[in-house]
C-alpha cells in the first residue's frame, strides 16, 4: 500500500534503508536502468532515467528536471502561463518506491511514478500526482471518504511501415470477432503475461470496435494508484507491441470520422468500507451522499472537459451517437451518457456499484482528471445536489426544445469552447490553484492555436502518434 506523502529532501525516516533494499533486488533481477515518470499538463507521459546505482541518491535528494515541462504541447512547442514556461528554475523528481516495479516488456528496467518538488523542499505547484493526492487526502478528512477509481484503456495496434505515419490496422475482422484475437493471440498473451508480472490485476482484454482497437480492464485502486497504473499499463502495451514489431497509439482519435480511443473512468465513494453506491435509498440504491456526488459530476461537465478531453483530436471522437458520452446526462447503464450508473449484478452490488464517466480519453493526464473529477462530486456532496431527470437512450435523438425542457446539455464541441467553460468554473479552478489552472488554460489554447484551420484528418494526423 503507497503511503501518499510529500517526499522530503533528504528522505524520510526508512527511505535510505527501503532503497538499499531495493537496489540489491534490482541487480540480483538485472535490471540496470530507472524510468522515472510524470504526466505533463498536454497529457504526456515524460521520463527521465537513472542507473540502479543512483536510486539512493535519487530518493534522498531526487533528480532535477525543469519547470517548463508543464507548459509543453503536444508537439514539443513551449507556451508560457505566468511563471511557467521560463527556461529559468528547477524541480526535483521524487521516485515513490511503494510503486516501483521491475517492467516485465523491457528487460532491464524498472518503472516508478515521481513526485515534483522545488529546491527548497515545498509542492510544485504544477504537480498533477501532488494534487490528486492532495484531493484524496482531503476527501478523507473532511467526509471520511475513500475512492476506488480504475481507468479503461482502448489502443490501436497499427503495422510499423518505415517511415510512413499513416496507421495501417495489424488485425482484420468483425469488432469484437474472434478473429482479431486469434490474428494478435502471441501480443496479447505477452501482454497479460507481462501485465501479471507486474502486479496489475486485468479484469477483461478484448477487441474493440474499431479497426485493429482492443480494450484492456484494469482492477479498481485508490486514485492515485490507480492514476499510477494506468501510465505503467500504457508503457507495457506499448513496449510490448515493440517487441512484436507493432506500433500502438491511444490519441482520442487515431483517423478522422472512425470511433476513437476512450478512457472511461470508473470512480465509487466509501465511508468505512461501505459503497455508498449501493444498499441506500436512492434511485438505483444510491445512498443520498452517493446521488449527490454524481450530480456533482453532472454540474461541472462541460467545464470537466478540458481537463478530460484536453486535445483537439478529443472532439473528434466526442460526438454523439458513438457510445463517447457526448452529452451531461446520467443514466443506469446507459453509454450514450456522460454519466453511466452501474449498479453490478444481482449479488455483487455493494462490490461493484460504481458510476462510469464517459467523455474522458487518453490524451488526458490521469492525475489532472481524477482529481477534478473527485473535486466536482465531491462539490455536489458538500452542496446536497440533486440529480436531474435521468435520461435512457441516445440524447441526440432529442430537438433542442425537447433537449431544453429535459436538461439535457451537449458538451463542448472544440477545444476551445470547452476552455471557455473552464475559466467559468470557479470551483475547478480553486482547487487545482492559480498556477495549475492557468497552465491547463494556456497549453489548451496553445493546442487549439497550433491546429487551428486543419481539416479534421489532419488534426488526427498531429495527434496520431503522440499518445
Amino acid at each position: 500500500m503507497a503511503t501518499h506523502t510529500d517526499p522530503v529532501p533528504g528522505g524520510r525516516p526508512g527511505d535510505a534503508e527501503r532503497a538499499t533494499a531495493l537496489r540489491s533486488q534490482l541487480s540480483e533481477r538485472d535490471v540496470h536502468g530507472i524510468v522515472l515518470a510524470f504526466v505533463d499538463t498536454a497529457g504526456v507521459t515524460r521520463v527521465k532515467t537513472i542507473p540502479t546505482a543512483r536510486l539512493e541518491q535519487a530518493t534522498a535528494w531526487g533528480v532535477g528536471m525543469s519547470p517548463v515541462f508543464d507548459t509543453f504541447l503536444a508537439d514539443d512547442s513551449i507556451v508560457r502561463a505566468g511563471e511557467l514556461g521560463s527556461p529559468d528554475g528547477d524541480l526535483r523528481l521524487f521516485p515513490d518506491l511503494d510503486r516501483l516495479v521491475v517492467l516485465a516488456g523491457q528487460p532491464g528496467w524498472a518503472w516508478a511514478p515521481v513526485d515534483r518538488i522545488t529546491q527548497e523542499g515545498e509542492r510544485h505547484p504544477a504537480c498533477a500526482r501532488t494534487f490528486l493526492r492532495r484531493v484524496v487526502a482531503d476527501a478523507g478528512r473532511q467526509h471520511g471518504l475513500t475512492f476506488e477509481a480504475a481507468i479503461e484503456i482502448e489502443w490501436m495496434i497499427g503495422l510499423r511501415s518505415g517511415t510512413d505515419d499513416r496507421f495501417v490496422p495489424a488485425t482484420s475482422g468483425p469488432a469484437y470477432g474472434a478473429t482479431r484475437q486469434i490474428e494478435l493471440s502471441d501480443y496479447v498473451v505477452e501482454l497479460l503475461a507481462a501485465l501479471a508480472a507486474q502486479g496489475v490485476d486485468v479484469e477483461q482484454v478484448h477487441p474493440e470496435y474499431a479497426a485493429g482497437q482492443f480494450e484492456v480492464s484494469v482492477g479498481p485502486l485508490d486514485p492515485v494508484d490507480a492514476a499510477d497504473r494506468s501510465v505503467l499499463v500504457r508503457q507495457t502495451i506499448r513496449a510490448v507491441a515493440a517487441n512484436h514489431g507493432l506500433r500502438v497509439s491511444f490519441a482520442p482519435a487515431v483517423t478522422a470520422g472512425g470511433v476513437g480511443n476512450g478512457g472511461h473512468v470508473h470512480l465509487s465513494a466509501w465511508r468505512d468500507g461501505t459503497n455508498l453506491h449501493s444498499g441506500g435509498s436512492r434511485r438505483y440504491g444510491m445512498t443520498a451522499e452517493a446521488e449527490s456526488f454524481a450530480a456533482g459530476l453532472l454540474a461541472h461537465m462541460l467545464a470537466l472537459t478540458a481537463v478530460t478531453a484536453p486535445s483537439p483530436a478529443s472532439y473528434l471522437r466526442l460526438r454523439p451517437s458513438r457510445w463517447a458520452g457526448a452529452f451531461a446526462v446520467w443514466g443506469r447503464e446507459t453509454r450514450e451518457a456522460a454519466v453511466r450508473v452501474i449498479t453490478g449484478t444481482t449479488g455483487r452490488g455493494g462490490r461493484a456499484a460504481n458510476l462510469e464517466v464517459k467523455p474522458v480519453d487518453l490524451a488526458a493526464n490521469p492525475y489532472l482528471a481524477l482529481g477534478c473529477l473527485l473535486v466536482a462530486g465531491l462539490d455536489g456532496l458538500r452542496s446536497s445536489m440533486t440529480l436531474p431527470q435521468e435520461v435512457t437512450g441516445d440524447p441526440a435523438r432529442f430537438t433542442g426544445a425537447e433537449a431544453e425542457a429535459l436538461g439535457v446539455r451537449r458538451l463542448p464541441t472544440t477545444l476551445r469552447e470547452a476552455v471557455g467553460e473552464f475559466r467559468g468554473d470557479g470551483t475547478l479552478r480553486e482547487a487545482l490553484g492559480p498556477v495549475l489552472a492557468d497552465a491547463v488554460t494556456a497549453v489548451r489554447l496553445g493546442e487549439a492555436d497550433a491546429v487551428a484551420g486543419l481539416e479534421d484528418e489532419s488534426v488526427a494526423a498531429a495527434y496520431r502518434w503522440v499518445y
